[in-house]
């Protein structure tokens, strides 16, 4: 079964995927979108590009450096896209601010300090959010975590990848564990409300073994929330894999072998899997919002504002308001050059059609919840389900040959073992993926 279903196929991050957006999006067709959407709630994405140094593993948008004063310039072109689009969003209340890269605390204290205060001088920001930064423990003192609380912040993600020191030298991140155990203490001192680990599984020398204790230490973590991504080995892509030998990397089964433990070891532990690589303790919004049927998908994975239109500032990020999708330039030369130019940094993007808002709500109900009712759906959308998806459930028809799907009184059911093979079930809902599979431009979903 490993070998039929480890093809490539997307995260579902969006639907359409962002292989769909292209440069014929316009400003004028973004601010129709604003204009028209019905959200009056919003959640700010802010790009760090920065890192000090390349992890070998990385398929992010990130710019090499140990220069701080490049921060600076790319703070001031920041602050010049805020002011053109914040008054775009006037009548919006900001109540979710994630800041992601690179390595948003390659900043330091007061470039942290003075972004966040850009961002509540134009911004209408909630006194009450989730407010939530990236944090990487190897080049940083305790005392971020202050300027962090200072700036707002009540959520943090500390990246740790893995625990191994092999693994950690193969991928060029070497980390102090006592540290990163620190930075928890710490955190909880501070009174930040959540806390989430960041964990790759497939990297080189990793095993089935040498996981599993990575996954020990991080219970005795006790973070609120877990991130356990599937690393996807695409060297003809981002050329830093190729630092990395194919030789040494698990095998299918071996990857499969280590989600399958690590879902046995955090749930018999107490966390809920939320699907994909999410996890979070039963108290937390996201297993609260999925056993309520409310959890929302986007560009930030797994997510708790369904309401909210997501504004994405920065080079390379992409927001999702209202019907379209809009990314600004993926480089930050030419990030630099649209805001000269323009004001805004937009590179590309698509509105979305009725067959897209029709397919998306399919694909992020079966993403999220892992069952469907089809008359649930049916007169949300005014469609007869049946009819419009006939095409679609001819090739679920394998997943319940395999019972990895169940259909009964019209209701689509994944079972434990289909939700692992997730990716590929919402492949068949997706027109778009027909042709982009005939080119293999996603990673394998194993």
């Amino acid at each position: 079964m490993i070998e039929k279903y480890n093809y490539s196929g997307p995260r579902y991050t969006s639907y359409p995927t962002a292989l769909e957006f292209d440069d014929s999006f316009t400003e004028e067709k973004l601010l129709t979108s604003i204009k028209n959407s019905k959200s009056d709630k919003l959640s700010l994405y802010i790009h760090i590009p920065f890192c000090a140094k390349l992890c070998y593993y990385c398929g992010c948008n990130k710019v090499i450096t140990r220069h701080h004063h490049k921060a600076d310039q790319y703070i001031e072109y920041l602050a010049a896209e805020i002011v053109k689009r914040a008054p775009l969003f006037k009548d919006y209340l900001v109540t979710q601010i994630h800041w992601g890269g690179g390595t948003p605390t390659f900043l330091t204290p007061e470039q942290i300090l003075t972004l966040s205060a850009l961002v509540k001088a134009n911004f209408n920001v909630a006194e009450v959010g989730e407010y939530s930064i990236e944090v990487d423990p190897r080049e940083i003192e305790l005392s971020m975590l202050d300027t962090l609380k200072e700036a707002g912040f009540n959520r943090i993600s500390i990246g740790v990848q893995d625990f191994n020191k092999k693994v950690q030298v193969a991928v060029n991140r070497e980390q102090d564990e006592q540290f990163i155990f620190d930075l928890m203490a710490r955190a909880k001192e501070l009174g930040f409300v959540s806390t989430n680990i960041d964990l790759i599984y497939g990297l080189p020398h990793q095993t089935p073994e040498t996981f599993a204790e990575t996954m020990q230490r991080v219970l005795d973590l006790n973070p609120d929330r877990l991130s356990v991504f599937n690393y996807a080995h695409l060297p003809s892509r981002f050329a830093a894999q190729r630092k990395i030998k194919d030789e040494d990397l698990a095998s299918p089964q071996q990857k499969l072998d280590m989600l399958h433990q690590t879902i046995e070891t955090l749930t018999g532990a107490g966390y809920q899997y939320i699907g994909m690589d999410h996890f979070a303790k039963p108290d937390d919004e996201l297993s609260i919002l999925q056993n309520e049927g409310r959890l929302h998908r986007n560009f930030q994975g797994y997510t708790t504002q369904e309401e909210c239109d997501l504004l994405g500032l920065g080079v390379s990020s992409i927001s999702q308001i209202g019907d379209c999708y809009a990314q600004n330039q993926k480089d930050i030369r030419p990030y630099f050059e649209s805001i000269d130019a323009n004001g805004h940094a937009l590179w590309k993007g698509c509105s979305l059609n009725r067959d897209d808002e029709i397919r998306r709500v399919v694909i992020k109900q079966l993403i999220c919840h892992f069952d469907l009712d089809m008359a649930q759906i049916e007169e949300k959308l005014n469609i007869n389900f049946e009819e419009y998806f006939a095409e679609d459930l001819k090739l679920l028809q394998t997943f319940i040959d395999d019972k990895l799907v169940d259909i009964t009184d019209r209701k689509i059911t994944i079972s434990p073992t289909g939700r692992l093979l997730i990716r590929n079930i919402c492949i068949c809902f997706d027109v778009y993926y027909r042709e982009k599979a005939r080119q293999q431009q996603f990673s394998r979903v194993i």
